[in-house]
């Protein structure tokens, strides 16, 4: 059975150009009402208009679909509840919400000024929740909703230069575990994507030869599957390139060391067992972490 949008309301940030086109024309022709958001600024995030959001909401109407435009910047909280009320006067609804809205400001870590790290995180991480914030009371009271939060491997795994982009990338990890546990009696299911793409953001980071491999169409596919009826939640999947992948956060079995004077330079030549993979788990919640360093000491007591 193909996914599905009829009857959905979705609202993309950053849908203006890149990824965030491709994922409001996937969404739109699969049947979704897609209210297109775009600042319309530069790559770092300067300046602005609202002709790159209604560029994408033209395209949208001329193959038969419905769409809104609106230029509103993720960063001003009143910008977007007014951005999400424009969704429900129009539609009633909001069912889909994909926070794709980002900026660059890439220097190493000496070189960069606090002012780039801090916006940087305001447009991605305060971004993010302010547009979650503003849709999540709509999403509870229909008992439905579906998130995807845009991390990123530079979060995920680090990337020179990128020490703004990555904590901020990161932050929507957790962000995501948490905000998963306390929708899922209301159905709200939260994810995130982590893509691969040849975009405006890319540009010039890449040879040209990869950038073709990585047209932002071929990490569509993730965010629908992600954004669907049939949705998992709290799911990292990765995407480029048509290659598809998920990433976990996981916790090693350890080793129980108890307490004492000694206990630094006992972890410090057992650190290999504390950190072999074997056996590793992905928690279920924070507490996993607790429970398994109380059992293993329990088990340490009573074996002394």
């Amino acid at each position: 059975m193909g996914i599905d949008f009829k009857g959905r309301v979705a609202i993309i940030t950053g849908a203006g150009g890149g990824l965030g086109r491709q994922h409001a024309l996937a969404l739109a022709r699969r049947g979704a009402k897609v209210l297109v958001n775009d600042l319309g600024g530069a790559r770092d995030g300067s300046g602005g208009s609202v002709s790159a959001a209604e560029a994408v909401v033209n395209e949208i109407r001329a193959a038969g679909g419905e769409a809104i435009a609106n230029g509103a910047s993720v960063t001003d909280f009143a910008g977007v509840e007014a951005m999400v009320q424009q969704a429900m006067d129009a539609w009633g609804r909001v069912d889909i919400l994909v926070n794709n809205a980002g900026i660059l400001r890439d220097k190493s870590f000496a070189k960069m000024d606090l002012a780039d790290f801090a916006l940087v995180m305001n447009v991605h991480l305060m971004g993010a929740v302010h547009c979650t914030k503003a849709v999540w009371d709509i999403m509870a009271t229909q008992k439905y909703g579906r998130i995807v939060m845009t991390t990123s491997s530079s979060g995920l795994y680090g990337n020179f230069g990128q020490s703004n982009y990555g904590a901020a990338k990161m932050a929507l990890v957790g962000l995501m575990q948490t905000l998963a546990l306390e929708g899922a009696k209301n159905d709200i299911r939260v994810n995130c994507l982590a893509p691969t793409a040849a975009t405006r953001m890319t540009e010039g980071l890449m040879p040209e030869e990869v950038l073709q491999a990585l047209q932002p169409e071929a990490v569509v596919p993730a965010m629908l599957v992600l954004a669907a009826q049939e949705a998992p939640t709290r799911t990292i999947l990765c995407a480029g390139a048509g290659t598809f992948e998920a990433a976990n956060i996981t916790l090693t079995q350890g080793v129980y060391l108890g307490t004492g004077e000694q206990v630094p330079e006992a972890l410090a030549a057992r650190l290999a067992e504390v950190t072999e993979r074997a056996g590793e788990m992905a928690p279920q919640s924070g507490a996993a972490q607790g429970s398994n360093e109380v059992g293993k000491a329990m088990a340490g007591r009573l074996s002394t």
